[in-house]
């Protein structure tokens, strides 16, 4: 009796087709990783930009300029001008460090483009005491 020792070419044929399906639906979800990757960058340096802000308020707060149209504050070893306690839109980049952003003064505020993409953070300084300071996500 003559026995069989390995696979006929249907079975071959069908295991690799199988493969192909099931990689042509994983593929797909592996790309998008990069954008998700590229989403959370941005969420972080969002959270770094209200930590930063919030910060100077603080600081402007306890030295009772909070309501000031134009002060200063000494925040991480810079001294920091601030409208309405918050940071003023050209000094808001000497409160915090953004790798793998570019800051570009804007006409409406303060704009921090991701280097290499499109998105941007857009900071505009408070406008009135009792006011906050705005933050834009063109990224989505």
């Amino acid at each position: 009796m003559k026995k069989n020792a390995g696979f006929t070419l249907i079975e071959l044929v069908i295991v690799i087709i199988v493969l192909g399906i099931l990689a042509a639906t994983a593929v797909p979800k592996f790309i998008n990783l990069q954008d998700d990757a590229r989403a959370s960058v941005v969420k972080g340096a969002e959270a770094a930009i209200h930590s930063a802000a919030n910060m100077v308020f603080a600081k402007s707060a306890i030295a009772g300029e909070e309501n000031a149209s134009a002060a200063t504050v000494t925040a991480a070893g810079e001294e920091v001008d601030t409208v309405f306690g918050y940071p003023s839109n050209a000094d808001l980049r000497l409160a915090l460090e953004l790798t793998d952003f570019t800051d570009v003064t804007s006409g409406a505020g303060q704009a921090y483009t991701m280097t290499g993409t499109d998105c941007a953070l857009l900071y505009t300084q408070a406008s009135a005491a009792g006011e906050t300071y705005s933050l834009t996500n063109t990224c989505g």
